[in-house]
């Protein structure tokens, strides 16, 4: 099982590394739409399991919906103004609530479609509830990577930044947790989650906030602060996957990634530490560059 994992990670890393760095945000959107069409749709499967079946087809459409509207807001313009100066002009769409708009248009589609629907009124009530979870736990959160990318220069550095806390932190996790963990820390949702993995979780994506200051030119109270709170929403995000996979009496999210299960098992810390990044740096750092 290890040898599997390290060698999926082999091969994926560079591949995620390489188009962070070098693709445009609008490849990023894509992907991020796919990963998030795919980490839906194991959602579902899983929710299927346990007797509740969601409107997946009417998610998937406003989960790429979604996506874009956030590339979309996340969009600038340099045009001439006078004397050579560049004047950045924003996307209207970082003014025009689009996210929004899609998420209420997601709930009037879900109304229309438990209207129309045959069936009992406790399936339709499973299915609307099940298909507004896929939305607010997966396709919204997952929605803010392109946000993140197109932050000005420094967009692409952060969101390695984020990914690199995560890999770096489940890593340390992983090996302490088997070597040393004896301390459970939620033993009826994770039992092999240990207070020692936890930590060293923490531990290592502090270190990666500490050696970034290097190629991210801001303080290291941020950048220590931004590791911290992605880590902890990232484990959140870890324990209420494996609570839900619980629930429906499910190891894996699906078997697609050897040695990591599915796509929702390889980016359930990634779905609640992106906007919470995100947020951090628009929010308190922008404001001290």
């Amino acid at each position: 099982m290890t040898r599997q994992r390290l060698l999926t990670a082999a091969i994926l890393i560079p591949i995620v590394v390489g188009a962070d760095l070098y693709g445009p945000t609008w490849l990023i959107a894509i992907l991020v739409a796919l990963i998030t069409v795919l980490a839906l749709r194991e959602f579902f499967d899983i929710s299927s399991r346990a007797g509740m079946v969601a409107y997946s087809r009417w998610c998937f459409v406003c989960a790429v919906a979604l996506v874009f509207a956030q590339f979309l807001a996340a969009q600038e313009t340099a045009v001439p103004y006078s004397n050579g100066t560049l004047l950045v002009v924003h996307s209207r769409a970082a003014y025009l609530p689009l996210s929004d708009l899609i998420l209420v248009v997601f709930g009037l589609g879900l109304a229309v479609l438990v209207w129309a629907s045959k069936g009992p009124s406790e399936g339709k009530l499973a299915a609307m509830a099940i298909s507004t979870c896929g939305m607010l736990l997966v396709a919204l959160p997952l929605s803010f990577i392109p946000r993140l990318h197109a932050l000005e220069d420094i967009g692409p550095r952060i969101l390695l930044f984020v990914l690199v806390t995560i890999w770096v932190g489940d890593s340390c996790a992983y090996f302490v947790g088997r070597w040393v963990g004896r301390l459970p820390m939620a033993p009826r949702l994770s039992p092999k989650k240990t207070w020692e993995g936890a930590a060293a979780n923490l531990t290592g994506s502090l270190i990666v906030g500490f050696v970034a200051q290097r190629w991210l030119h801001f303080g290291l109270s941020h950048l220590l602060a931004m590791a911290a709170l992605g880590n902890i929403a990232g484990q959140l995000g870890d324990l209420v996957e494996s609570a839900y996979k619980r629930a429906a009496v499910v190891k894996d999210s699906s078997s697609l990634l050897p040695g990591h299960g599915g796509v929702l098992d390889r980016v359930d810390s990634l779905i609640f530490a992106a906007p919470v990044v995100w947020y951090y740096f628009s929010v308190i750092v922008e404001r001290h560059l």
